[in-house]
């Protein structure tokens, strides 16, 4: 009877603690201007949205740092969308290599994780040594400025 009654209260104990709490998703829809949807849900209204991206785009693309390249040759940040004031030419064909396979698995294996090959960085970001400029994405990855004005990987992480 004893061993019943443990049993029964580690089952109860087990049950109760194994739940999991998940919230619920918000309900989003778009609302066009024509359309008036009367739900309970949020809405966001298509006309306000637009403008206010068309004008922070220019802003955000001076202040933050850009992915040029992924590690898999994919080009990301075409060059007009780059900031005006950089004057950066850059050759596509060349960014457009990814790592190999090999170096690909090296870095899953390593970091957890397969980082941008080449990075836009404004100046106010990089940073200066001996070596010449650099920047250290996600607290991890070290990139290093080349003559075209890009930071690239380091290449102790691939190697």
């Amino acid at each position: 009877m004893k061993k019943f009654l443990i049993l029964f209260c580690c089952s109860i104990i087990f049950l109760g603690c194994s739940k999991k709490t998940v919230p619920s998703k918000p309900n989003y829809t778009l609302n066009n201007n024509n359309n008036n949807n009367t739900s309970s849900n949020k809405t966001i209204d298509s006309s306000s949205t637009t403008s206010n991206v068309t004008d922070t785009v220019a802003n955000v693309s001076a202040n933050t740092v850009m992915v040029i390249t992924d590690g898999y040759g994919r080009l990301l940040t075409p060059q007009q969308n780059l900031p005006q004031d950089a004057g950066i030419k850059y050759n596509n064909l060349q960014l457009s290599k990814g790592f190999t396979t090999q170096e690909r698995a090296n870095l899953q294996a390593r970091y957890h994780t397969i980082p941008p090959r080449v990075l836009y960085v404004p100046q106010q970001y990089g940073l200066s040594s001996l070596k010449g400029n650099y920047y250290i994405y996600k607290k991890k990855f070290w990139y290093w400025k080349k003559a075209d004005g890009l930071y690239y990987l380091d290449e102790k992480y691939y190697l």
